[in-house]
């Protein structure tokens, strides 16, 4: 025989505990351990939700509560609108091997009705809906997530070959200022790797050149640029304004340059270099116990020992693939989901497409982020590194690869 949906509604009602708003509110204030689902629509979602409630669909409730809601012993508090479809949910959850589940009565229109704090998350254009909807399908990341991205800040320290794909992948993702540090201006050997720049643009300054390609990729995001050489006496002040660094430098001052500041100022640093058919990545994040650059190399090789890209070569791709790891790590700090590559030197062989993952610890005896720093203030990072001013190529301390 068929069933109405009345007959089902009062089945999930016989079958699904109801609890109250009032009673809900007591158990959030209370700090009882619960999961609170909102199984409204997504644009319902948008409109307002219980602060601390994580958003399943109830469309797409099976696919998704066991991303959300892992342990089934777990207690689960559903809502919906008018407290209808979370019963129906509620039987959903029951049969897919949750114990304890309720539905509160009323729904979202009966708690806010009551008084119960709401909250409103960031609220997206249409366009903004539709470009980053392949980002709201994570859980991971999800429209609160998103909402982070185009919030953030981040610094690109050269706008060259490790620069350029991490800069388009941030701009894409939807980061919602990047910052770009550079002095150099587009040159024709630049286009084997650097594909931010086109051919049409040689002669042009990188900063412009990359400000051309991001913003037709992403209206969204606002480019600054910082056409000058980064030295002691601004980088507080540039890195200072930006959540996150990510360093694509090519040169030994301003790799300690950075690290140093970052340190100063709490800020993690997603660190790449390329050599040849090699690159390695990794998050010095100093701020959360994590290394920094001084505990992995507290010295500079002496110059001339390790021979730049433009003496030795580099696979241009390969700055396609440290790139993008780049800006992976960069999501998942200011997102806050994965495993960010803090503590772990992440290698990869490009000629026998191998990657390893090493371990790198904090040295309690690092002159910057030790547990006695000697070292305080930004220093004279060309003398540290055993270069003449005349020594530093152009671009030093902005260009990348």
């Amino acid at each position: 025989m068929a069933t109405s949906g009345r007959d089902l509604l009062e089945a999930a009602r016989n079958d699904i505990p109801e609890i109250t708003p009032d009673e809900v509110a007591t158990l959030k204030s209370s700090g009882t351990g619960f999961a609170l689902i909102d199984v409204r629509e997504p644009d319902e979602f948008r409109a307002g939700f219980i602060p601390g409630a994580e958003h399943v669909s109830r469309g797409f409730l099976e696919l998704k509560i066991e991303q959300v809601v892992q342990d089934r012993a777990t207690p689960i508090i559903a809502y919906c609108a008018g407290g209808v479809r979370s019963l129906l949910a509620g039987q959903v959850l029951k049969t897919m091997g949750y114990a304890d589940v309720k539905s509160m009565s009323g729904g979202y229109a009966k708690w806010k009705d009551l008084g119960h704090p709401v909250q409103v998350d960031k609220q997206m254009s249409t366009e903004q809906l539709e470009r980053y909807s392949r980002h709201f399908l994570l859980s991971q990341i999800g429209e609160k997530g998103q909402a982070k991205l185009l919030d953030s800040k981040v610094l690109l320290i050269g706008a060259g070959g490790l620069g350029s794909p991490t800069g388009l992948y941030l701009t894409a993702m939807g980061v919602g200022t990047i910052g770009i540090v550079d002095l150099d201006v587009v040159d024709m050997s630049n286009l084997q790797r650097q594909i931010v720049h086109t051919n049409d643009r040689v002669g042009t300054s990188k900063v412009e050149s990359a400000r051309q390609t991001l913003t037709a990729l992403n209206p969204d995001v606002k480019i600054i640029g910082h056409e000058e050489r980064i030295d002691r006496t601004n980088a507080l002040e540039i890195l200072g304004q930006y959540d996150v660094i990510v360093n694509g430098a090519d040169n030994f001052p301003t790799r300690y340059l950075v690290n140093d500041a970052c340190v100063f100022l709490g800020k993690p640093i997603v660190d790449a270099s390329i050599f040849k058919f090699e690159g390695q990545a990794t998050v010095y994040d100093s701020a959360n116990g994590g290394p920094c650059y001084r505990c992995l190399y507290p010295e500079p090789p002496p110059p001339g020992m390790v021979p730049s890209c433009q003496d030795a070569g580099v696979l241009g791709s390969l700055c396609g693939t440290m790139g993008s790891i780049q800006a992976t790590e960069v999501a998942k700090l200011i997102v806050g989901f994965g495993e960010p590559l803090v503590g772990k030197l992440l290698m990869y062989d490009a000629l026998k497409s191998q990657f390893r993952v090493l371990k790198a610890r904090r040295d309690p005896s690092c002159p910057v982020c030790g547990d006695s720093p000697t070292i305080t203030e930004l220093i004279d990072y060309e003398f540290f590194c055993g270069l003449s001013e005349a020594e530093v190529p152009v671009g030093a301390a902005t260009n990348g690869h």
